[in-house]
């Protein structure tokens, strides 16, 4: 495994953090701070961009739709709705028969134009109208129009798909629902689209209006209003709706595919228009969202030409489900204070990083999925912190934190080369926190010369040794696996397999690949090659035959990493995490599949390769000429295994960026007896604990 790595101190803290004066009051009693925005979905540009064509809410209890102040439509509990963003779009047909639109829709799943299915009534019958959308635009519409005409759909005679827009006519403003119901039947009647729409009036009341048309643009729309006008001339068709931010009130026939279910679609309509699904003390679920369960309100907007949800929570409530989310609600109660408090402070810290909110509830900022995350004893720990934050030189710190840092904090220059004083690299020899109660993992040399792995729970030491002075060991049931890296994964078939009475050497044992410890690879050069393509700004060769971390920061982390010699060049030290195919941390060695450094008794190096012929000892401990599953040892004791093939392993340690708290050091100091604030003062340099 890694020297380096191994060589960091596992000793306790020299002597007793002192937090005498580490918390420190703002002034005054504690208030429940500003409510935060956390960006659901939202297309923010290259900050954050998820999108979804609507959502469906529910929640227990009934909940508000409103706009501002004003209370527009109750909404039963249990009942379920759906809202989207009034955008551009392509009517693909209109049937009397559900199947027949369903089976069309099903046929559009498959593309990149996703169906929508309404149900209005014309003439006292049932009229389904089936859609794709939403188009940012009325080119993207027109090329979704392309797409469905070359769909092989059974469209009704006469019929024919076309392109529709978010400019609407404005049919009448009316102070209930019956009389703007009565307009709307003489409209549909008459064989226009038309719908009711929710508004806030001037005087902070809920209003109906009405409103016809889908046109694409200004002058499509002075036609449709020439045609209204005609058709309906006792009514007064103005073009405010265009502007006017409304709630359109349409029927969602597309629950289901397989059965026709029913439920209530608002789309969003009018120049900066926002509603608000107002929470109560059950939350509102999302669908769409994993089906995940809010506190708070959902604002509904629209932004960049996507629907736009964001949960407007208080603080506090956040956390539960941050803290939640982050760590385990077994963890010791101080463990989750100092989770608390760092998550408190780094939300704090981002301002409105997000323009339309201060985070999102991705790993990009915290890990926020709702009151499913929720635990009393999460709750209580952010109770027992309500309003504490970290402070240095008078600013909130943003307290950033990952999962384990292999036994040492990161230092800001092995990650964003930023961070200032507050971040230092750090012992966290309480990492090891979470393979406590991990199954080790032997690495063997079967007798075919194969080598993987099998957990120990499966194999036993023999009390055999080979002439090397290698360990025997054999398996105490029938077929054991033998896995290519220490964890069991369906993907990946076994090397071999291993029965009570075979022999095979150990070479080595380990930790199963985790947070704190972990094997990757062996990844070709090809595969190399695909996963740093685009990650840095030099050239890449043709063909890896050299990787090697030529540099390293005051934690070990690489700083810098050699192709064939050459550096590749990242923007930051830790993109070779995702340069590298996704590896947990940036605190790796690379060893070569095909070869391996042999430290003679003399000082001397050399590198034993697959298609070098050298005295080594094999699987018998016989002294014999290379071959593939060749046993090298080197000085140390250490041994290998040469392949043959070509390819790289990382065997690293640590899981994430490494830099501020490490959250399996937290649960182990807290196992240890030490309290949060001085958790967070030996993971924090020069920090305060201030109650907002």
């Amino acid at each position: 495994m890694m020297k380096f790595a191994r060589q960091l101190s596992r000793a306790l803290l020299a002597a007793a953090l002192t937090a005498g004066s580490l918390l420190v009051p703002a002034g005054g009693t504690y208030a429940e701070s500003a409510p935060i925005r956390v960006a659901l979905y939202a297309d923010i540009g290259s900050k954050y961009k998820s999108t979804v064509p609507f959502v469906t809410l529910q929640s227990a209890e009934a909940f508000n739709l409103m706009a501002g102040g004003t209370t527009l439509l109750p909404v039963p509990g249990n009942n379920k709705i759906r809202a989207s963003l009034d955008l551009y779009k392509v009517k693909v047909m209109e049937t009397s028969s559900w199947q027949t639109a369903a089976d069309a829709a099903k046929k559009l799943q498959a593309t990149s134009d996703k169906p929508q299915l309404f149900v209005t009534t014309r003439g006292g019958a049932s009229v389904y109208q089936l859609y794709t959308a939403p188009y940012a635009s009325e080119a993207a519409a027109k090329d979704g129009f392309a797409r469905v005409n070359k769909a092989g759909l059974s469209i009704p005679d006469g019929q024919a798909a076309a392109v529709k827009g978010n400019k609407h006519l404005l049919a009448g403003d009316f102070a209930t629902s019956q009389e703007a119901e009565t307009v709307l039947v003489s409209i549909t009647d008459a064989g226009m689209d038309a719908w009711k729409v929710l508004a806030a009036g001037a005087d902070g009341s809920a209003r109906f209006q009405v409103w016809a048309g889908e046109a694409v643009n200004d002058s499509e729309l002075a036609a449709l209003q020439v045609q209204a006008a005609a058709a309906l001339p006792q009514l007064s068709w103005g073009t405010t709706a265009v502007s006017t931010p409304g709630l359109i009130i349409r029927t969602d026939a597309g629950m289901d595919w397989t059965s026709q279910g029913q439920a209530f679609h608002y789309v969003v309509s009018g120049s900066g228009a926002k509603f608000t699904a107002a929470g109560n003390a059950s939350g509102i679920q999302i669908t769409e969202r994993s089906k995940r369960t809010y506190r708070g309100d959902l604002e509904l907007s629209g932004l960049a030409g996507s629907l736009a949800v964001i949960n407007v929570v208080p603080m506090e409530q956040y956390l539960y489900a941050v803290v939640g989310g982050e760590v385990s609600s077994g963890w010791p109660a101080e463990a989750l204070k100092a989770q608390a408090v760092a998550a408190r402070s780094y939300a704090r810290a981002q301002g409105n990083k997000f323009e339309v909110a201060n985070v999102v509830d991705t790993t990009l900022s915290q890990v926020y999925n709702g009151i499913g995350a929720e635990a009393p004893v999460i709750s209580k720990a952010v109770d027992d912190t309500a309003g504490e934050v970290l402070m240095s030189s008078g600013k909130v710190v943003e307290a950033v934190f990952s999962s384990n840092s292999g036994g040492r904090t990161a230092d800001p220059s092995e990650v964003w080369n930023n961070g200032g004083n507050t971040f230092v690299s750090v012992l966290s020899a309480e990492d090891a926190a979470a393979v406590g109660t991990s199954k080790k993992w032997y690495y063997l040399l079967l007798p075919s010369g194969v080598a993987g792995y099998a957990r120990e729970d499966n194999i036993k030491l023999t009390g055999s040794r080979n002439a090397a002075g290698l360990s025997i060991a054999t398996a105490t049931t029938k077929d054991v696996n033998v896995r290519p890296l220490p964890v069991i994964e369906s993907s990946s078939s076994p090397v071999g397999k291993l029965n009570p009475g075979d022999n095979a050497v150990v070479l080595d044992q380990v930790y199963e690949n985790g947070s704190y410890s972990w094997i990757k690879g062996p990844y070709t050069s090809a595969e190399l090659l695909k996963s740093l393509s685009g990650k840095t700004s030099n050239a890449l060769p043709s063909s890896i035959i050299s990787l090697q971390v030529t540099q390293r920061g005051p934690s070990g982390r690489a700083t810098q990493v050699k192709a064939n010699g050459e550096i590749l060049q990242v923007k930051y030290p830790d993109l070779f995490r995702s340069a590298f195919g996704g590896l947990p941390s940036t605190l790796f060695d690379i060893v070569p599949s095909g070869s391996y450094t042999v430290l003679g008794a003399d000082g001397k190096t050399a590198t034993v390769s697959g298609s070098q012929t050298a005295g080594v000892l094999s699987a018998t401990g016989k002294v014999s000429a290379n071959t593939s599953g060749t046993v090298v040892m080197g000085a140390d004791a250490a041994a290998r295994v040469v392949t043959g093939t070509s390819g790289f392993y990382f065997i690293g340690w640590g899981n994430g960026h490494g830099l501020g708290m490490s959250q399996w050091g937290v649960k182990g100091m807290a196992d240890k007896g030490y309290d949060y604030k001085q958790i967070l003062q030996h993971y924090f340099n020069n920090v305060t604990i201030v109650k907002e």
